[in-house]
């Protein structure tokens, strides 16, 4: 059975207050639903976090769920996004690919972020992502509990992001 609660923290070498440090706890509160808190302390800002998963991945069909989080990385404090994003996972190769629909408002305006996850282990994975406006890179270590994430944001910018599910 999958863990209800998950929190996680990131920090990114960055003089921007708001991505600089960030943490969110969330909490499943159904299979397809999950709510969350994001806290960026540099930023003095709180804001709400929410997924609700409208279709789950099968075999034909990519999932398909919507939401809302705090907006792209370097955006300022009290900017949030709302996603429409459908991920498919490929069913013999180690690859996963998603894309969204989003809504900045710090644009006031659509963007569409997408990105690739390529599985090079069992426990390894590297994640290139565009989020709409700018591009990153991710290297994953996952954990049956415990996950870290080394960043290269903007691949400009270095940070790590630990994250655990209870």
């Amino acid at each position: 059975m999958d863990s209800s609660f998950s929190v996680s923290l990131r920090w990114v070498d960055i003089d921007l207050d708001r991505p600089r440090w960030r943490s969110t706890v969330s909490y499943s509160v159904h299979q397809r639903l999950q709510l969350g808190v994001e806290f960026n302390p540099a930023a003095d800002e709180v804001g709400p976090l929410l997924t609700w998963f409208l279709l789950t991945e099968s075999e034909t069909r990519p999932a398909l769920f919507v939401g809302t989080s705090s907006d792209r990385i370097g955006s300022p404090a009290g900017d949030q996004s709302y996603y429409l994003t459908a991920a498919k996972r490929h069913p013999t190769w180690p690859v996963s690919a998603y894309a969204s629909l989003n809504y900045s408002e710090w644009d006031d305006d659509f963007n569409v972020p997408f990105g690739v996850e390529i599985e090079l282990g069992e426990f390894v994975s590297v994640r290139p992502m565009y989020d709409g406006d700018r591009s990153h890179l991710m290297l994953n270590f996952l954990g049956r509990r415990f996950s870290t994430s080394l960043l290269w944001v903007w691949f400009e910018r270095f940070g790590v992001s630990l994250s655990t599910r209870f």
